[in-house]
């Protein structure tokens, strides 16, 4: 395994449907601009509710992508 340098970016995905959507939506559209996206570390979750059920996903994570 050779040696990498990563660099890392901090994003919140949001999502009425699920916490796993909201973090595919945030990493999908991260990687319309930014190359070689490695990990993610799902790092606060959180949540709106209305009537009593949640209606929103808030999700902070942390992307890691190897630089050139």
């Amino acid at each position: 395994m050779s040696s990498h340098v990563y660099k890392q970016l901090d994003l919140v995905g949001s999502s009425p449907t699920s916490i796993e959507d909201a973090v595919s939506t945030a990493i999908a559209k991260a990687h319309e601009t930014v190359r070689n996206i490695q990990w993610f570390e799902v790092v606060e979750t959180r949540g709106h509710v209305a009537d009593g059920k949640v209606a929103h996903w808030q999700v902070t994570i942390k992307v890691g992508f190897t630089m050139e």
